[in-house]
C-alpha cells in the first residue's frame, strides 16, 4: 500500500490537516507527519500535549473496502501500532479501550480516528501522538515515554517507518495496487 507522505515543520494538528488535505486533493492514502503541532486533539475534545522528538503522525484512507465498525477500527489501529512498540520494547504493552496504549500502568500513546465524508465517500483519519523521547506532565494520569523505559534513542525516522509498513499491510489486504 502507497500512502503519499506529506511532511511539515508545524501545524495546528495533523489530523486537521488530514481533513484539509482529503478535501482539497484526491488522494486516497496519506501519512501526515509534523515535527511539531500546536492545537493536537485528544479524545472528548481534550488537547493532545505535543513535544518535538516524540511521534505526531496522522494516517488517512478512503474506507470503501473496508467492512469494519468505527469500534473495530480503532482496535486494529491501536493494536497495529502496538506491534509497533513491541518492536523496541518486548514487554507488556496494554491496550485501554477506546484509544490508549500503556507501559507499567502509564499512558505511552494516544490514538484519535475521525470519520470524514467527501463526495459520498468515507475517509478515516487515524491520528497518532506516540511519547517517543518526552512524557507530558497531566495531573493524576501518569505517562511515560520510550527512551525513559529503553534507555535506548529511537530515531524518529526508523519508529514512522515502521507504523507506514504497519498500516501498509494491514490495508493490503483490502486494496490492491497497480
Amino acid at each position: 500500500m502507497k500512502f503519499k507522505v506529506f511532511r511539515y515543520k508545524k501545524v495546528k494538528s495533523t489530523n486537521n490537516t488530514a481533513i484539509r488535505i482529503i478535501r482539497e486533493t484526491n488522494n486516497n492514502f496519506g501519512m501526515i507527519i509534523s515535527e511539531t503541532q500546536t492545537g493536537g486533539k485528544g479524545q472528548y475534545g481534550r488537547k493532545w500535549i505535543s513535544y518535538k522528538g516524540n511521534i505526531l503522525i496522522s494516517f488517512f484512507y478512503k474506507l470503501k473496502k473496508i467492512n469494519l465498525s468505527m469500534k473495530q477500527l480503532s482496535r486494529k489501529n491501536c493494536f497495529l501500532v502496538k506491534d509497533v512498540i513491541s518492536k523496541f520494547y518486548k514487554r507488556k504493552i496494554v491496550y485501554k479501550s477506546p484509544n490508549d496504549l500503556l507501559i507499567n500502568k502509564k499512558k505511552i500513546c494516544g490514538i484519535l480516528q475521525e470519520k470524514i465524508n467527501k463526495s459520498g465517500n468515507d475517509y478515516l483519519i487515524v491520528g497518532i501522538g506516540f511519547n517517543l523521547i518526552k512524557s507530558p506532565i497531566i495531573p493524576n494520569y501518569p505517562t511515560t515515554n520510550l527512551f525513559e523505559i529503553t534507555k535506548k534513542k529511537i530515531k524518529t525516522e526508523i519508529f514512522m517507518s515502521q507504523l507506514k509498513i504497519s498500516f501498509g499491510k494491514f490495508l493490503s489486504q483490502y486494496y490492491t495496487t497497480k
